[in-house]
């Protein structure tokens, strides 16, 4: 599974940022809410992006707080060479090749941030990382999670993704791109929203809750008292 996802990542590198407003219709909202949330607790807080990809979440942390020390990791080389571009004037970025859901992290952060990637995980290694999060946190840290999650019920998921399927076919989106996006939907392991706030929980995260959520494209938080 993880060899798919960074060859499917890999394959859709150099579009990946052009593709992101045609295949999230609530995209503004989306990206900017996160960055709403947070309240630096040093000058030069210490972000971690996981599953950064191109850095598409990460530049908007960065607009709001230029100072910030950013740490992106990423199991496809070729996004995180996409990212590299994007900072390229931005120094000290750390960019970490490898699946962060295994990765034996040596430092504490106060942000660790997400964006379309830990749906990619099964139920157990979700646990676990929400897990590992909260242990990699500084007192007062943020998680944020912003993701695709499974439909609460059957019907509910149908009417998500049904919505879903109609806004991208008409985005603008060549059938070949709309055909790829919907390939790359096989690796989807996607969790209920309200199962993953109690697993937010359980792992000791305090003022968890869903801060928006559009269909299946839900911004999740917790804090590190």
């Amino acid at each position: 599974m993880k060899d798919d996802i960074r060859a499917k990542f890999n394959d859709v590198s150099q579009v990946y940022d052009g593709q992101r407003r045609q295949l999230i219709p609530c995209f503004d909202d989306f990206y900017h809410i996160p960055v709403s949330l947070i309240e630096p607790v040093t000058e030069r807080p210490k972000i971690l992006d996981i599953g950064a990809g191109t850095g598409l979440l990460t530049s908007f942390f960065i607009e709001k707080i230029p100072t910030a020390q950013i740490t992106l990791i990423d199991l496809s080389d070729q996004m995180l060479e996409m990212a590299k571009r994007r900072f390229s004037d931005i120094p000290g970025v750390e960019y970490i090749v490898d699946d962060y859901a295994q990765y034996d992290f040596q430092q504490k952060y106060d942000m660790i941030i997400s964006a379309f990637s830990i749906h990619h995980l099964s139920d157990e290694e979700k646990i676990k990382l929400y897990h590992k999060c909260y242990s990699i946190l500084n007192p007062k840290g943020i998680f944020i999670n912003c993701d695709q999650v499974l439909g609460e019920t059957p019907y509910l998921d149908s009417l998500n993704k049904t919505h879903w399927r109609e806004s991208i076919e008409k985005s603008g989106l060549s059938q070949a791109d709309i055909s790829a996006a919907y390939d790359r939907t096989k690796l989807d392991r996607e969790a209920p929203l309200s199962q993953q706030l109690i697993w937010l929980k359980e792992a000791g995260f305090t003022d968890v809750d869903c801060v928006y959520k559009w269909y299946f494209f839900a911004v999740m938080m917790g804090r590190k008292v």
